[in-house]
């Protein structure tokens, strides 16, 4: 494109008005033609001259008639337009020039922003009194300028031109809109520019080439103080570089560094091929300087050194990540869990859905909110027995003290439901945390998932930890080092914990007023005063499998105890583990928790919450709208309750499904028959015949002889049982094992004092079970031949050590008294087992005859 700052004004010695009206005429004529929009008028009539092709010569220069010279116009497009000629490279637009020539030529014609006019501000550029014809000129987007060719009288020299133009800017220099801090330059072209569409972009550096005027000349290579007096009048020169003493490349050259890039478009623009005279050391014929701009030896600078500094880089970009998580995502992720405490997407809350439902119990059409009262029924029975508990709840939850409230039991007996349905009942902002889940996920990504879920955070970006991790491994790889990308386990659990606790502070103090009486209290003396107001946080299942890792449990214990210490939230654990207070106490060493133990019904409160649930679960009205006895009224198998529920023990989950085979109709004889087959078949399952002992911590033979010593008696001593063979022989010394079997509730471990005395079943019902199998005499004798399998080899292993013993006392010199008692004891500890594995076999021949005999 050609007539960039275009219409750069003709102007002739002459009236100032009359100039005026021209340039005006001229202006018009460009908007009848849009092809070459910038024409300009010169001298006192209304002459037109045309401007050049708006495409580049052919030949890459302006041709120059007698009297014709040019100036390069610096400052009148933006440096950064040059990224319009990258759009040449794609088929769809190949023609940047046109574009930029249509926008000029449409903002001059409308003339609405005079100041964005490249015409507008070229205009301003000259002064009005410059004896000068401006014949068109050539726009150079690239290096933001252009060059104009004028015409002038034959008695007026080009360099007096010149100088009038500099002495007017400096006086009154025109300022674009696009660079307000400076004005426009400009200056003659004493060289023959080249004009190239070349993706040669300006730079602060130039190389100027010393080339012959013709073939076979030789061109003088020009010192430094000639090329600062030709190139300083340009601009601040940094440094002139000659070429390097020992280089032999051709041609000779040297480097100047200007302080501005704009001033190194000027000097290449102004002095590209002009040829320096013998006088001014050019030699005999004169030397041709070529003006080239030198690219930067890197071209991708900032990326290069980005990629060669990590260990700067790469904490500094995990910084600007974690600074943008902070800022956008931690915001959202509260709103989120403050949503999931208090229920606002729960369908359940919905006022539309609560009525629906109170309509569908009242029409008695479901059968599921027919069962659901029945249980709630026979639950009242317990509350009533545990109401004491509940009381004790809630007037802890009204109280000051910074501890932990612990609710212990074994599974089944009723702890969620006595805390959520009964001492919270009607309580708002409750959480409730499950470690259950997030204990047996397997990963980092998944227990970090299973952890959000039950605090409702997100959004989580789970799988962003094994890519960091990926990219943590690369670095250390690469710098020796980890970059800091990944984050272990504890610190995502730590980030979610604490988003929880800014959510549940943000509620607790959502009811504060101005006018209240305490408002001049701060945030934590509010919440201190008030801990009715603070949330309630329910954690279920806590230490559940803890034998497997313990990061979870006590991240949360270190959240809880920093929240009841900043009186955020109260907080009650719910366990099954007897064993909580070694947990607990790593986080609050100083602190005296607040418990309650729940055991089995008794059972008389059992036989209340049998037939509570039995008598609702009826239908109280008949067909004919006449009162129908209940259940407990017209059975005659209810006799039968006292002795299956001293069989089936007072756990709340065998009460309730024992109550629903009542309800379908079994006699209670029958329904205790198939809850203890289930039970049998269940421990045999789950503990004794598929187990994998690469996961497990017991043998068979282990769960094997408690089975057995449990189904004779309700409880063994602890410690008797750790000196059985099957149990000393273990390389842990059986503690662990027995624990093991704990937590997967086929015992329950009693203490006394702080320290474990007794074991009894996991379950009352598992009593029965227990006895149910070993009457079973295959499975018995099949049991039995392996328990006595595992102490032959524990027996043969001794007698072989002390075997061993023996040959290595025989190898001593001179066996004198002082072996004799030491040989004396191996040779009765090997009789003593050779005797036990004589029994055994015998044991085991019987044992395998009713293998034989019996199916």
């Amino acid at each position: 494109m050609h007539g960039v700052a275009g219409a750069l004004r003709c102007i002739t010695t002459g009236h100032r008005a009359q100039n005026v009206r021209a340039f005006n005429k001229a202006c018009c004529a460009s908007r009848a033609r849009v092809s070459t929009p910038f024409r300009a008028l010169a001298g006192r009539g209304e002459q037109r001259y045309k401007s050049i092709a708006p495409d580049i010569p052919k030949s890459g220069h302006i041709e120059e008639r007698p009297n014709e010279s040019l100036l390069f116009i610096d400052n009148i497009f933006p440096l950064r337009l040059s990224f319009l000629l990258y759009l040449t490279n794609f088929p769809f637009f190949t023609d940047p020039e046109k574009l930029l020539q249509k926008l000029v030529a449409q903002l001059h014609q409308e003339q609405r922003i005079p100041a964005a006019d490249p015409l507008n501000i070229a205009q301003r550029a000259l002064p009005e009194n410059l004896s000068i014809q401006v014949k068109n000129t050539l726009p150079r987007l690239k290096e933001g300028g252009a060059y104009v060719k004028f015409k002038h009288e034959s008695n007026i020299a080009p360099l007096d031109i010149e100088n009038a133009l500099q002495e007017y800017l400096e006086k009154k220099s025109p300022r674009p809109w696009f660079n307000p801090f400076k004005g426009i330059s400009a200056h003659l072209v004493r060289g023959r520019p080249w004009l190239e569409d070349l993706q040669r972009w300006p730079s602060k550096q130039l190389k100027v080439e010393f080339l012959p005027t013709s073939s076979g000349a030789e061109a003088a290579e020009l010192p430094e103080e000639t090329l600062y007096t030709l190139f300083r009048t340009y601009g601040k020169l940094g440094d002139i570089t000659p070429q390097p003493t020992g280089s032999k490349d051709l041609p000779k050259y040297a480097t100047l560094n200007y302080g501005s890039i704009r001033h190194a478009i000027m000097a290449k623009n102004c002095m590209h091929g002009f040829v320096v005279p013998e006088a001014e050391g050019g030699g005999k014929n004169g030397t041709i300087l070529k003006m080239v701009y030198v690219q930067r030896a890197k071209a991708h600078a900032w990326r290069e050194w980005i990629f060669s500094h990590p260990r700067i880089v790469i904490p500094i970009v995990a910084a600007v990540i974690a600074s943008i998580t902070v800022a956008v995502f931690d915001p959202i992720r509260t709103f989120f869990i403050k949503c999931h405490v208090t229920q606002t997407f729960h369908l359940t809350e919905n006022r539309i859905y609560k009525w629906f439902r109170s309509q569908l119990i009242r029409a008695n059409d479901i059968l599921a909110f027919k069962r659901n009262k029945g249980e709630d029924a026979g639950l009242n029975a317990l509350w009533d027995d545990r109401r004491g508990d509940i009381e004790q709840i809630q007037t802890w939850l009204m109280e000051t003290a910074d501890t932990f409230i612990v609710v212990q039991g074994p599974r089944g007996s009723g702890k969620k439901e006595l805390v959520l349905d009964e001492a919270l009942k009607g309580r708002r902002n409750t959480l409730l945390i499950d470690c259950k889940p997030i204990q047996e996920a397997r990963g980092d990504s998944n227990t970090i998932r299973a952890a959000a879920r039950e605090v409702g955070y997100r959004p989580v970006f789970s799988w962003m930890n094994t890519f960091s991790s990926w990219i943590d491994l690369a670095a250390q790889g690469t710098i020796g080092t980890k970059a800091g990308f990944s984050e272990t386990l504890d610190t995502q659990l730590a980030k979610i914990w604490q988003s929880t606790s800014n959510a549940l502070k943000e509620l607790a103090l959502e009811g504060r007023r101005k006018d209240d009486k305490d408002a001049d209290l701060g945030d934590d003396e509010y919440l201190e005063a008030h801990p009715e107001k603070r949330p309630v946080v329910v954690i279920d299942n806590f230490l559940h499998k803890s034998q497997e890792s313990s990061i979870v449990y006590d991240k949360i214990s270190e959240w809880a105890a920093a929240m009841t210490t900043a009186n955020v939230a109260h907080v009650i654990f719910l366990t099954t583990d007897v064993s909580f207070s070694k947990s607990l106490s790593k986080a609050l060493p100083d602190r005296v928790f607040r418990q309650i133990s729940l055991g089995d019904c008794s059972p008389e409160v059992a036989k209340r919450f049998v037939i509570n649930a039995l008598n609702s679960d009826a239908d109280a009205i008949e067909a004919n709208g006449e009162k129908k006895p209940l259940p407990s009224q017209y059975r005659e198998d209810l006799d039968e309750l006292d002795g299956s529920i001293n069989i089936l023990g007072g756990r709340l989950t065998d009460l309730s499904f024992f109550s629903r085979r009542l309800a379908a109709g079994l006699t209670p004889k029958k329904a205790v028959h198939e809850i203890i087959d289930q039970s049998a078949s269940e421990i045999l399952k789950m503990y004794v015949l598929d187990i994998d002992r690469t996961t497990h911590s017991w043998t068979p033979e282990q769960a094997w002889l408690l089975i057995k010593s449990l189904a004779s008696t309700p409880c063994l001593r602890y410690n008797k049982l750790l000196l059985s063979d099957t149990f000393k022989s273990s390389p842990d010394g059986g503690e662990p094992t027995l624990h093991a079997l704990e937590q997967a509730e086929l015992i329950t471990i009693s203490s006394s004092n702080g320290r474990p005395h007794s074991i009894k079943p996991g379950k009352p019902v598992y009593q029965a079970a227990f006895r149910q199998l070993t009457e079973d005499k295959v499975l018995a004798a099949r049991l039995d031949l392996a328990v006595l399998n595992q102490l032959i080899k524990v027996e043969t292993g001794a007698i072989e050590k002390a075997e061993a013993e023996l040959a290595l006392l025989g190898g001593l010199p001179g066996q004198g008294k002082e072996v004799r008692n030491r040989v004396k004891w191996l040779l009765g500890k090997m009789q003593a087992s050779q005797g036990k594995v004589e029994g055994y076999e015998k044991d085991g021949a019987g044992l395998k005859r009713i293998l034989q005999k019996e199916f």
